[in-house]
């Protein structure tokens, strides 16, 4: 039973990480149930779980509905992260092994279309919160680049020319900064990159549909 119900969670989270239920889109148990092919129960305990994550939105008698997403809460994850991305890869770079920072290696080449790039994206920015070796620190910033793919979804499909190729010339960069252990170098080439993944995500949001323009405090 636990099994199924860290699956559902899972597939329920994915489903909604990959916009595959739109934000601010209407969900019903019954109809998840159906989906899933599972009682109700395990999708209830999904949901509320979800809730936490602020993924899901409890509407009274009406059942629930995906978060939309708000600029105001894309501004706050962005900078959240501006917090505390570049404090992993400085712990990375004092602390890390060097066959860590080796491996990084494998994100320094990318070909595919959209999905994998966010993809490919998702794995280095994962791979830098391990490689800090803080597992505290590692576990928000995942959560973080987990919550960033519905952003990222969302502005590509409006992001004219989108490039990847100058995304992964800044990730080589960076590994190339990280494996010499040059600690200011590399801090300004991860706060540049975040910096420039608002200054490119906020806009194509404020285009798409699916936004909401602030939350009420």
């Amino acid at each position: 039973m636990m099994l199924l119900r860290e699956d559902i969670y899972d597939r329920l989270r994915s489903d909604i990480l990959a916009c595959r239920l739109a934000p601010g889109g209407e969900m019903r148990e019954q109809d998840l149930a159906e989906r899933y092919d599972v009682s109700r129960q395990p999708v209830r305990d999904a949901l509320l779980r979800l809730q936490r994550e602020h993924l899901v939105t409890v509407q009274p008698r009406q059942g629930y509905r995906v978060t939309p997403i708000s600029l105001s809460d894309a501004r706050d994850l962005l900078r959240f992260r501006l917090a505390l991305e570049p404090a992993c890869v400085a712990e990375a770079i004092e602390s890390a092994p060097d066959s860590v920072l080796k491996s990084l290696d494998e994100f320094r080449r990318f070909s595919g279309n959209h999905e994998d790039f966010i993809a490919y994206n998702r794995g280095f920015h994962t791979a830098l919160a391990h490689a800090s070796g803080n597992r505290r620190m590692a576990t928000a910033l995942c959560d973080l680049i987990g919550q960033a793919d519905r952003l990222v979804r969302v502005s590509i499909s409006n992001l004219k020319g989108h490039d990847p190729a100058k995304l992964v010339a800044e990730h080589v960069a960076l590994i190339d900064a990280m494996q010499q252990r040059e600690t200011r170098t590399a801090a300004r080439i991860i706060k540049a990159h975040i910096g420039a993944t608002e200054k490119r995500v906020l806009p194509a949001l404020k285009r798409n549909a699916v936004i909401v323009e602030e939350r009420s405090s």
